[in-house]
């Protein structure tokens, strides 16, 4: 979190490098379906290894079944989010809505 002109700009660079042939964006959009949404965050690297982020660590799950568990996790959080120019407009809309808020 940081003041609106500090997000315009985060949600700036993710413009930037959504057109990036290595970079798929995914915008999970308010209006999705609810899913049930964890409590920590989570990067999927592969097939064999997460990292996940809890308020007090950062650990490294490389058990299949715990990495099975947040390939399921993500594939059913990617079904809701849209990306090309959907997410565009939406990340778009933020940045305006962020700085009209900072005007």
């Amino acid at each position: 979190m940081g003041s609106s002109e500090v997000m315009a700009a985060q949600l700036g660079h993710l413009l930037s490098v959504m057109s990036l042939p290595s970079v798929s964006l995914g915008v999970i959009p308010f209006g999705a379906p609810r899913l049930v949404w964890p409590l920590e965050t989570f990067t999927v690297f592969d097939c064999e290894r997460v990292h996940v982020e809890t308020l007090s660590a950062a650990i490294k799950e490389t058990q299949p079944s715990d990495v099975a568990l947040y390939l399921r996790a993500f594939r059913a959080l990617r079904s809701t989010a849209v990306h090309g120019a959907r997410a565009r407009d939406l990340i778009t809309s933020a940045v305006d809505l962020l700085s009209a808020e900072s005007t």
